[in-house]
C-alpha cells in the first residue's frame, strides 16, 4: 500500500515508557488524500461529551470517530499516514497513547504528540487529528 520508512515501535525507543506503539519516520503516499479533523471525545451523531475527566475514555471515542469517519470517506485505519495528538496534559501521555496504539497496531503512521494549554471546551483532554491517504 503506503511505503513506511524506518518502521519502529515505541517501546523499543521509549523503554522506561509503558507504550507499545508501531510507527515510522515517513510516509509515502500515492492517492486520494482524506483529511480528519481533530476528534474529541464527543459522540458524532448527538455532540455529547463521552469521558468528562477520563483521557482514555475521550482517546477511545476520538479514535472511534476517527474510524467511522475514515469509513464514510471510502478509506480504513491502514491508511492513515500522520496522526497529530493534542494533549492538555503530559502526565496522559502514556495512557492516551497506548490507547492509539491498540487502534493503529501494525499500521505504521508518522506521528506528532503535542502538549497544549486547553482545547476548544475546558473538558476535552485529547484532540486527535489524522491525514490518510486512499491508495490508487
Amino acid at each position: 500500500m503506503h511505503t513506511r520508512i524506518r518502521k519502529f515501535n515505541t517501546r523499543d525507543t521509549y523503554p522506561e515508557q509503558q507504550l507499545d506503539n508501531d510507527l515510522c519516520h515517513a510516509v509515502v503516499a500515492r492517492g486520494r488524500t482524506v483529511f480528519i479533523r481533530g476528534q474529541v471525545g464527543q459522540e458524532l451523531e448527538t455532540a455529547a461529551n463521552v469521558g468528562v475527566g477520563d483521557p482514555v475514555a475521550q482517546a477511545e471515542q476520538a479514535m472511534r470517530n476517527i474510524k467511522q469517519l475514515l469509513t464514510e470517506a471510502g478509506a480504513t485505519l491502514e491508511h492513515i499516514c500522520k496522526i497529530t495528538i493534542y494533549l492538555t496534559d503530559a502526565r496522559i501521555r502514556e495512557p492516551v497513547y497506548r490507547v492509539i496504539g491498540s487502534w493503529l497496531r501494525g499500521v505504521f503512521p508518522v506521528s506528532t504528540g503535542i502538549i497544549v494549554a486547553g482545547l476548544a471546551r475546558p473538558e476535552w483532554l485529547v484532540e486527535i487529528d489524522v491525514i490518510a491517504v486512499i491508495p490508487d
